[in-house]
């Protein structure tokens, strides 16, 4: 990794590019701590540190809080960071399968990948207005909002708070689209890693934490499952199952082509962190949806609140719902990335087939019963790593923090993987060997 980032420093255009991604990455981290006006930044930090231990509503703060870099602890322009672009993406993507009109634009190249977009940010901008509404609905509950002196000064703090949360996910969207036109790697995904990183020093004063209280299970129980957590996945980025093709040997003039053996490449875990980004950010929504009860409602503790209740990131209901969904997710990523009926047709025009099998309608089954199996392989790889630390800190509550801490290993492992094979393949493009090299 450290050879590639050289060669990578070397070449004078991908210099730019990572000098240009680490400027978008200072830009937010400046606007993770700029906060919005009205509200009590001190209250805020300190019920923050007061949730970092909590379960439902705490421990999605405390989840939220990580992959926003701190932003929501400082009630920052950025504190919603790329939720709603993210959940816009999904939307966007599920409608493309669902609705015939935006499956046709979906299909028409780069113009209509270029509607799609626009279409998903105008959807990133109205899921902002109610998450930011949502946002403020909470921090003014838990008097986290300096109040006015009537009731005009009141909705004008709301007005203002909510469109400075909305801006700053508007501006999030752009920074992770700058990144991915002009930078290094997935622009979002750049953005959720660095958000992460900048709470290591937090990990690492829970893992020290943990030392001073003598807790030494926990301590070590820690590292390991994080440790592990890195090899699977790096064992899961390179696994891959290669499906071998004879291409038929054909004369044309004077010369004979083909008659070569080849593989096509399936990776076992196709879809990589984006399965987890999903699943977490529609789990998400019932404990936020929680958040916002009032506090007779959970006094009373009714049908809604114990139904919403299921959903606490210590509960033995949401492991099983996030392992389903990231399941699903995965399959759904890989069948709108994958498609065996175009590369079936392709290898029919060149003349290759896989040995054993015809060409056509029996080589579509047998790619799709090939992808199936990988896919769920991959898939369940990627669910068990991201529930077995949810696991863990149900039977030991002293290490909650892993609950949250393990699907923020994956995300960091899997986008500073994907990136430095973004930055190889560029490597590879501009040195390539020459034929007398």
């Amino acid at each position: 990794m450290f050879q590639v980032l050289k060669n990578s420093w070397r070449v004078t255009e991908i210099r730019k590019k990572i000098l240009y991604t680490i400027m978008i990455i200072a830009i937010f981290r400046i606007g993770s701590v700029i906060p919005v006006p009205f509200i009590d930044i001190a209250a805020l930090k300190a019920g923050m540190q007061n949730v970092v231990s909590g379960e439902g509503i705490g421990s999605f703060l405390s989840y939220i809080n990580i992959l926003t870099g701190g932003g929501l602890e400082y009630g920052a322009i950025f504190a919603m960071s790329v939720t709603p672009y993210i959940n816009a993406s999904i939307i966007m993507q599920l409608l493309s399968v669902a609705i015939p009109a935006l499956e046709r634009i979906s299909k028409e190249g780069e113009e209509g990948r270029k509607k799609i977009a626009k279409i998903t940010r105008f959807v990133t901008v109205i899921l902002g207005l109610i998450q930011g509404t949502a946002y403020f609905i909470y921090l003014h509950a838990s008097g986290y909002v300096d109040r006015g002196y009537n009731l005009a000064e009141d909705i004008f703090a709301g007005v203002v708070i909510v469109l400075c949360f909305t801006a700053g996910s508007a501006i999030m969207m752009w920074l992770g689209e700058r990144i991915d036109e002009k930078g290094v790697g997935n622009g979002i995904s750049i953005l959720l890693f660095a958000g992460i990183l900048s709470r290591a020093k937090s990990a690492a004063a829970i893992l020290y934490n943990f030392w001073q209280s003598g807790d030494f299970f926990a301590f070590f129980a820690t590292i390991i499952v994080f440790l592990a957590i890195i090899v699977f996945i790096v064992f899961m980025t390179g696994a891959e199952r290669r499906i071998p093709v004879q291409y038929a040997k054909r004369v044309v003039g004077r010369k004979m082509y083909g008659g070569n053996s080849s593989h096509i490449p399936i990776k076992v875990n196709m879809s990589g962190v984006m399965p987890i980004i999903f699943a977490s950010s529609f789990l998400s929504i019932p404990t936020m949806i929680l958040s916002f009860m009032g506090t007779d409602m959970k006094t009373v503790q009714g049908f809604w609140y114990q139904l919403l209740s299921l959903f606490s990131y210590r509960g033995v209901f949401y492991a099983f719902l996030y392992l389903a969904m990231i399941i699903g997710f995965a399959y759904f990523y890989v069948q709108i990335q994958y498609n065996p009926v175009e590369i079936a047709n392709n290898l029919k025009k060149n003349g290759g087939s896989v040995p054993g099998i015809r060409s056509g309608k029996p080589t579509v089954e047998f790619l799709k019963r090939i992808l199936s199996r990988v896919t769920l392989i991959g898939a369940l790889f990627l669910g068990v790593l991201a529930v077995l630390p949810i696991v863990i800190g149900f039977f030991n509550s002293s290490m909650t923090s892993i609950s949250l801490g393990g699907t923020s290993v994956l995300i960091v492992v899997g986008v500073a993987l994907d990136t430095v094979q973004s930055l190889e393949s560029q490597v590879m493009m501009r040195h390539y060997k020459g034929l007398f090299d």
